[in-house]
């Protein structure tokens, strides 16, 4: 392949065989609906896909579930399992544990969990599986250069470092052996199939060639969205930015919903004002199911998934290595306010009804988000062991989440789990609500009903209405559900402490990528720019609008209360 060609279009290129490397909320709803496109490049016969699964004692079940026809992913996921069974049956989708069988590919879709370890990258299980890449390309066919996109979450700098050297140290070189590209997904449990397909898509690499063959392919799938080509780095940034300053967005809101709560304010009324004045409104308030993407968000019992809890950290990685200055960070004290969450809801209720020690209560909703099935740093597996630790018998339902559940298994509350919502709910006195399942939402009376000894309902993710309990015996406290209207004023200082916090995130961010373009970037492609930093990010569905970098010169205050990051982002 002609390397020096930066125009995709100007030289051959066939793809017959794509691999995709780990068939999670990720890797599958990719390998399907590439399958399912029929992707015809330099050749008549459509690309056939096949995805790669460890033969592991949680997950090795998946192959033989693909190749079956079935969706590993459980939960609501509309139009995934029809695209893999189609997929399937026209034979142009199939899976093993064989990661030997990727010698030949000439896409290979990277899509393995990365984690953070400490206030650093945790890339185990990715440098595993590249292991096992690397060694089967060591076999690929003769003039072969296959195009390895990686899927996964990267800290900034790591495909120009740690994944370019490892290749490297086993001959295969890039932009010679091997074209190393990363399109960071945006997916969201629940709308896999229509995220992939309507959501704009970063596509970047190393060398300028790749993201336009990236783009090449990537057409064929996301047929509602933009691709944007840019470089690696500022592919790493945009994905952990997105999720860091949207972690950030909830923290300031679930610093004002306490305020609220405590004052027993009316928050929702509130978010909706403040969101319009800041024109960014949603329907989230009314909707537990609709996705939140104004600039107030919906605080709830937590921040969960596998995103919100490790980018800001990754985001900050290289900077931290170096020894630099955390003190003045947004993104890392969000992490603080953000796991306070689950502690916060229990002093909600208590506040409400009295200590709970000794009581029988039940977590309603293992899962960190409604109609899925994913556990992955869900705050309802803390608060349940807050719970256990005050003395309460605690019982854990979930209608999607499995029983043998890794993360039950990791917090040691497989025990208290439930399938059965009879059984869950029958001795509890308490219900709190932390996952807004529709089935919990359409079935309230139902649940109710199973409940005979139920004293209290706390809903801990905007699920109920205090009227959906009026005159009733059971009593009813909800985050940010107070009946009194804000003071005069109160809704402007929201909206102040607001771009105090946006505008103090934009200057974190203009540091950071000074230190990275100055240590990391190397020739002049892989630079990050700022204003392409706000542009790409700007187009993520849930709202990444990163201000203007400027002084900061005043901390908004109400009544001697100062929220912790606007004092931060004030230097105060």
């Amino acid at each position: 392949m002609p390397l020096s060609f930066r125009n995709a279009d100007d030289f051959a290129w066939k793809v017959e065989k794509i691999a995709v490397i780990g068939p999670g909320i990720v890797g599958m709803p990719m390998a399907a609906m590439l399958a399912h496109a029929r992707i015809t490049e330099g050749t008549d016969r459509p690309a056939r896909v096949l995805v790669v699964q460890r033969d592991s004692p949680t997950s090795g079940w998946k192959v033989e579930a693909i190749n079956k026809g079935r969706s590993p992913i459980g939960g609501i996921e509309p139009d995934l399992d029809r695209v893999v069974a189609e997929s399937v049956a026209a034979g142009v989708l199939g899976a093993t544990h064989d990661v030997g069988a990727v010698a030949d590919a000439d896409v290979i879709l990277v899509c393995v969990q990365t984690d953070k370890k400490g206030f650093g990258p945790d890339y185990g299980p990715l440098m595993a599986s590249l292991e096992g890449v690397a060694a089967a390309l060591k076999r690929k066919p003769a003039g072969n250069v296959p195009l390895i996109v990686f899927e996964s979450t990267l800290a900034p700098s790591s495909m120009s470092t740690i994944i370019k050297a490892h290749f490297a140290k086993r001959g295969l070189v890039e932009g010679r052996d091997i074209l190393l590209g990363n399109s960071p997904n945006r997916v969201m449990p629940g709308r896999l199939v229509e995220r992939v397909a309507a959501s704009d898509k970063i596509v970047a690499g190393l060398h300028p060639l790749t993201p336009r063959l990236i783009k090449r392919l990537y057409s064929r799938i996301v047929t509602g969205g933009t691709l944007l080509e840019t470089n690696s780095m500022t592919g790493e940034v945009v994905k952990t930015l997105e999720n860091a300053y949207r972690d950030v967005r909830v923290a300031y809101s679930a610093e004002i919903v306490r305020f609220c709560d405590e004052h027993d304010l009316d928050f929702y009324k509130v978010r909706d004002a403040v969101n319009g004045l800041l024109e960014q409104r949603d329907e989230a308030s009314s909707d537990p199911n609709a996705v939140p993407s104004g600039g107030l968000l919906v605080p709830t019992v937590g921040v969960g998934g596998h995103c919100l809890p490790k980018d800001g950290i990754l985001l900050w990685w290289r900077a931290i290595e170096s020894g630099r200055d955390t003190s003045r960070s947004l993104i890392l004290a969000s992490r603080g306010i953000n796991d306070a969450s689950p502690a916060a809801t229990i002093a909600l209720a208590e506040r409400h009804f009295g200590p709970l020690a000794g009581e029988p209560v039940a977590v309603m909703g293992a899962a960190y988000r409604f109609n899925s099935e994913d556990t992955r740093n869900s705050p309802s597996l803390v608060l349940a062991r807050l719970l256990i630790e005050r003395g309460c018998t605690v019982t854990i339902h979930d209608p999607f989440v499995k029983p043998d559940d890794q993360n039950l298994l990791k917090f040691g509350l497989e025990s208290r789990f439930a399938s059965d919502l009879a059984a869950a709910v029958s001795g509890a006195r308490y219900l709190f609500f932390c996952t807004a399942h529709r089935g919990y939402a359409d079935g309230r009376a139902k649940v109710l009903s199973l409940a005979p000894r139920l004293r209290a309902v706390v809903d801990g993710c905007n699920l109920y209405r205090r009227e959906d309990f009026a005159g009733g015996q059971i009593g009813y406290a909800g985050i940010g559900r107070g009946v009194r209207p804000a003071p005069e004023g109160f809704v402007e200082f929201v909206v102040a402490g607001f771009r105090t916090v946006e505008r103090g995130v934009a200057n974190e961010l203009l540091g950071l990528l000074e230190f990275l373009n100055t240590n990391f970037a190397g020739e002049a492609f892989n630079r990050v720019d700022l204003a392409d930093v706000r542009r790409i990010a700007g187009t993520c569905v849930t709202g990444c609008d990163i201000a203007v970098p400027g002084v900061v010169e005043v901390a908004p205050a109400w009544q001697g209360f100062t929220p912790r990051l606007v004092a931060v982002a004030a230097g105060v």
